[in-house]
């Protein structure tokens, strides 16, 4: 029902690129440019400037962008709402998780979530949890699930899981490891880490800070944008590395991996999820609830 020029404009305007809208609506560039044509000529006015191969919003087009998002938002409350008269529930719903939420966690809630609502129309997009954050304030996700220990102001974060942290190295590494060592003690243990940014590191950071530790005197071999990317360098590297033990509860269980305590050393967080202020839609608002239920199972 809602009018499809104004998901051109946004996608457009959030991309500042006609290719990628293109992709991302799954339409031709042309049918992309036309659309736009039609709103400039709707509103006698340039929505977009062009230098070469680059675009970037006009005045005109940064007033059109903000008020296409509530209008948009409102088109989709209506059509929850309208078709939930009739006890269905419709709709597009995207979600951003973070890295380690995505590949060992929300899967299992996807399954179920999908079964349960299947007229939903979900999308996920994944990131560590400063780019979820990100992309919850350019609105480009509807809802998003970050781990660590930072908050922005701008930002509503509610709990929905527990998770620790573990120290990791292969059973068939050389590395003569005992299975507990002291914080000062990591400092000579070659180590693979996630990247800045994700959730994993800000954990890991602030536990070393608690025994006067900087994370640049570690020994850190290489940092990797993924959990399941750290397990592979692991088992054929002679290092260790430190991740959710969410993520290696298979490894552990086999045998390939095995935990090192640090001692006094406790990394624990939360997994979250995140909102802007002041927004609550009512899809974002049926999946923390289906699972906040659901969360018992896992």
């Amino acid at each position: 029902m809602s009018d499809f020029r104004l998901k051109v404009f946004q996608s457009v305007a959030k991309n500042l690129s006609f290719t990628k809208a293109s992709q991302e609506l799954y339409i031709s560039q042309p049918a992309i440019s036309k659309h736009i044509q039609e709103l400039e000529a709707n509103y006698q006015i340039r929505l977009f400037d062009r230098l070469g191969n680059k675009i970037s919003l006009t005045e005109a087009g940064k007033l059109l962008l903000e008020h296409s998002e509530r209008i948009l938002d409102a088109y989709k409350q209506l059509e929850y709402e309208m078709h939930l008269l009739n006890g269905e529930y419709t709709g597009e719903l995207k979600l951003g998780a973070s890295t380690t939420i995505s590949q060992y966690v929300l899967p299992q809630f996807l399954g179920n979530f999908i079964r349960k609502f299947p007229q939903i129309n979900l999308s996920v997009l994944n990131g560590n949890s400063r780019a979820i954050e990100a992309a919850l304030l350019e609105n480009r996700i509807d809802l998003g699930l970050v781990e660590g220990l930072f908050r922005l102001p701008n930002l509503r974060y509610t709990t929905f899981l527990k998770d620790e942290i573990v120290a990791v190295i292969s059973t068939q590494s050389k590395l003569n490891v005992p299975d507990e060592i002291t914080p000062q003690e990591l400092i000579n243990i070659p180590l693979v880490l996630r990247e800045r940014g994700s959730g994993t590191l800000d954990v890991i950071e602030r536990a070393l800070l608690q025994h006067h530790i900087k994370i640049s005197s570690l020994n850190t071999l290489m940092h990797l944008g993924s959990t399941e990317s750290i397990k592979l360098f692991i088992e054929n590297t002679d290092c260790m590395g430190i991740v959710s033990v969410r993520s290696v509860s298979r490894e552990l269980a086999s045998g390939v991996l095995r935990i090192v305590e640090i001692k006094n050393m406790p990394m624990h967080r939360e997994f979250c999820f995140v909102q802007q202020q002041g927004q609550e839609g009512a899809l974002p608002h049926l999946f923390t609830q289906f699972a906040s239920h659901y969360k018992g199972k896992i």
